[in-house]
């Protein structure tokens, strides 16, 4: 049976996107490695709500004040309620660029109100978000460096200046996943208990 020049053409294209798709699954390249453990555990670094993956370590936030002073506050201020208000929780901008860092100290209470004042302290629903934000994030272009206690030790800092611990209180895996965030109930939770439905009205 004859073939048009055309559908020879369909045919061929079609053969050799099947040869290069086997030839992108064959392992005869050698590509990548399994990573070893050591690898796993410097990526696997979030921390969730419950705070079972926080290591072992402690601080306060007498620690943390001085830690504070030499490693973050030529960023957020001298008492951490210097940075901007609009600048957006989690994010940062470049001050060379005429932009402000976030705002960790104050607005407890604010948020309903006509001029919301978003901080650590104000919106974050879990205090373990604290830690985790640090430890993967400060200081500015030396992420990384700062060890558990110092992460405790700042997390415990910006607790107490935002009124909702003590001073001498101490902070570690244990007691940090157990401390009431302000806006605790702000957020939808992360895994919702399955409700049922309601019935729509029937129409008379």
């Amino acid at each position: 049976m004859p073939f048009s020049r055309n559908v020879l053409l369909g045919v061929f294209a079609t053969a050799g996107i099947a040869c290069a798709s086997a030839a992108a699954q064959s392992p005869t390249y050698n590509l990548g490695r399994t990573p070893a453990s050591e690898e796993l555990r410097a990526w696997d670094i979030s921390i969730g709500p419950e705070g079972k993956e926080l290591p072992p370590g402690s601080g306060t936030a007498t620690e943390g004040g001085k830690i504070y002073t030499q490693k973050c506050a030529q960023c957020h201020g001298a008492t951490g309620a210097e940075g901007d208000t609009n600048a957006p929780q989690g994010g940062r901008r470049d001050t060379s660029l005429g932009g402000a860092f976030p705002r960790l100290v104050g607005g407890v209470g604010s948020l309903a109100t006509e001029r919301p004042v978003r901080t650590v302290g104000s919106n974050y629903p879990v205090a373990t978000t604290i830690w985790d934000y640090i430890n993967r994030s400060m200081p500015m272009y030396q992420e990384g460096i700062l060890k558990p206690d110092e992460v405790y030790a700042l997390t415990a800092f910006l607790l107490f200046r935002n009124g909702i611990i003590q001073e001498t209180d101490i902070i570690n895996a244990k007691s940090l996943p157990k401390i009431q965030m302000p806006n605790r109930d702000g957020f939808v939770p992360a895994r919702p208990e399955w409700k049922k439905p309601v019935p729509a009205p029937v129409k008379k």
